[in-house]
């Protein structure tokens, strides 16, 4: 049990000024009934309610009713026979990169006897000399033709590539054209009965034929006629192969004969 000052205390500390026990506390002061009493202005006083604000009423808005979405059949692709179906991808077509094609190399030199033109593969590159086995041979065919042995040499020789450097189109079919492009302008200064190609360079880029070609004639668009023969080093490291050449020789000689200037 608390004594009166202590309970007096914890009472001040709890700011409780009035209080009444439920039961006769031993040893406590008698209670004062004028305390117990409620003032009469308390009770006439009204009550003060508190009024929580209300909130302003909100405006309804427009009920939205959405419209039924109607689905519209399809009709689905029927796959072809022997086609994948659709939902698997389609495999991206694999582009082949074109193979580039080195550029022919070749050296001709163009010479004149008589009504003909003779297209001569180079066999070192170089300019044919007076001394080389090869214009030896060159002049012994010459002489059986019924022709001038001394040909006349028409320009600087044909070499390819032009340019070893660059974008430029140095391919066959650009060789092609340069070369019967430089033919074609001696025909124009002074036409030939017939044109001879001699090494496959020439048979291949002047007459557009190959070395099964050889030994005989061919009609060249642009050019006329003109005769494939072997390269002047292949008739020497194949000696065999001048029979042909004579015997085509004897068939063609009719275009220039009695006609040498």
């Amino acid at each position: 049990m608390l004594n009166e000052s202590r309970r007096r205390a914890y009472l001040d500390a709890m700011q409780v000024v009035h209080w009444l026990p439920r039961t006769e506390l031993p040893f406590a002061a008698p209670s004062r009934l004028e305390l117990l009493e409620v003032p009469a202005a308390l009770i006439e006083a009204p009550v003060a309610v508190i009024a929580r604000p209300v909130a302003a009423p909100v405006a309804e808005q427009p009920r939205v009713v959405e419209r039924p979405k109607i689905e519209v059949p399809r009709p689905s692709p029927t796959p072809r026979p022997g086609s994948k179906p659709l939902d698997e991808p389609a495999e991206a077509p694999v582009v082949a990169k074109p193979i580039a094609v080195p550029p022919p190399r070749f050296a001709l030199q163009l010479l004149r006897s008589g009504p003909c033109l003779l297209l001569v593969e180079l066999p070192t590159g170089e300019p044919l000399q007076s001394r080389d086995p090869a214009y030896l041979l060159l002049k012994d065919m010459l002489r059986a033709a019924g022709l001038s042995d001394s040909p006349q040499i028409l320009g600087e020789p044909v070499r390819w590539p032009l340019l070893a450097r660059g974008n430029l189109d140095q391919g066959p079919d650009a060789a092609r054209d340069f070369v019967q492009g430089v033919v074609a302008m001696q025909m124009e200064q002074q036409p030939c009965v017939c044109l001879w190609l001699i090494g496959l360079p020439a048979v291949r880029f002047a007459g557009e034929a190959n070395a099964e070609s050889y030994d005989r004639e061919l009609q060249v668009e642009g050019l006329g006629v003109a005769w494939a023969l072997p390269g002047l080093e292949l008739l020497m490291e194949e000696p065999a192969r001048k029979a042909g050449v004579w015997q085509a020789m004897r068939r063609l000689m009719v275009r220039w004969k009695n006609r040498d200037e």
